[in-house]
């Protein structure tokens, strides 16, 4: 099996009139809730969550808040101190949501949710977990698209090995960066667009409130041709899909097996939730050795951007994230089996 070619497909799906698009990204965020909702009310109907399906819509409300809340801060926490500042912060529509502050956040909108109703907070986070991971697989396929979070480099030969145009090589090599610069985020989707064919060159002006070449944009439109760059380019791992095949796809059937087994007489409260985290951290430890390290955390004598006794910033929040998931189903083991034969308070 050789090397795939990236689709290079457009991540705005429609353009709207100033900083707001209809995104993919987006998209994938309203499917992933979508299917929570729906997986939140069988459970609410099997009785595994302790409230009347009608209330889950209210539940959705908080876990939407939650995530973008949480996965904001977390990005800024984590991985991007820049969105300290209050104005970048707000700016959700630029991307820029890491999972394990969207973790973080869902956990703290569902303890609220179960304060507020008065019901178990175990079998509430139980029922979130069941549900998310058709989420997870959605926003990893969004990630691909935007040919974002792309793995390390490997050979030609390597099964579903693939180019990214937004690679560090191809994106100086296209003048992306330029772009940004000049335009925005957009101007640099629609130069890969160009590159690739795929939209005219006017598209891209458009964007463009000066010329980077006095009045001559022959420069500049020479540089987007991805037949002459893609030979410069190396070789990446997807692992955008990879993650979605492995935290979402195959977490997923995990959880689903263990529910499916256990749904006449349901594992003491917590457990479901702890499994979703030892399973997730898991994989996701296992994946970052595919995933491209984050250009924050890589400098010439550490490559690999290694945060914590040589593991990755993903790899040392999934570590906490397993000792957390342990934690759980140790205490639902020992503590949390009164809770098992009553789902609703």
């Amino acid at each position: 099996m050789g090397p795939f070619e990236f689709p290079a497909w457009d991540p705005v799906l429609f353009d709207l009139p100033g900083p707001i698009d209809i995104r993919w990204y987006g998209l994938m965020y309203i499917v992933g809730f979508a299917c929570a909702h729906l997986l939140l009310v069988r459970l609410a109907r099997a009785r595994l969550l302790p409230v009347e399906p009608a209330v889950v819509g209210d539940l959705i409300v908080w876990a939407v808040v939650g995530t973008i809340v949480g996965g904001r801060l977390g990005f800024a926490v984590f991985y991007d101190h820049a969105l300290a500042d209050p104005f970048k912060l707000v700016r959700v529509w630029e991307g820029g949501l890491a999972f394990h502050g969207g973790l973080i956040g869902v956990a703290t909108a569902m303890a609220l949710f179960a304060r507020k109703h008065k019901v178990r907070i175990g079998r509430v986070f139980d029922a979130t977990a069941l549900a998310v991971t058709p989420g997870i697989l959605a926003v990893r396929i969004a990630n691909f698209v935007n040919g974002e979070l792309y793995g390390r480099t490997t050979s030609a030969d390597m099964p579903f090995a693939m180019r990214f145009p937004t690679d560090e090589r191809a994106s100086s090599l296209l003048q992306l960066d330029v772009l940004r610069e000049l335009g925005g985020k957009r101007a640099e989707e629609l130069g890969v667009l160009v590159a690739y064919g795929k939209r005219p060159f006017e598209d891209l002006k458009a964007y463009l409130p000066t010329d980077p070449q006095g009045g001559d944009w022959a420069t500049l439109r020479a540089a987007l041709d991805w037949g002459k760059v893609a030979p410069e380019v190396p070789f990446r791992h997807p692992s955008q899909l990879y993650e979605a095949a492995g935290e979402g796809l195959f977490t997923g059937l995990v959880l689903l097996v263990v529910w499916l087994a256990t749904r006449r007489r349901p594992l003491p409260r917590f457990t479901y939730a702890g499994i979703f985290l030892c399973c997730y951290a898991l994989v996701r430890f296992a994946l970052e050795n595919f995933r491209q390290p984050d250009r924050q955390f890589r400098n010439p004598g550490d490559e690999l951007g290694t945060v914590l006794l040589g593991l990755t910033m993903g790899q040392t929040l999934c570590t906490a994230m397993l000792g957390a998931g342990v934690l759980a189903i140790g205490w639902a083991f020992t503590r949390g089996r009164d809770a098992s034969e009553a789902t609703r308070s």
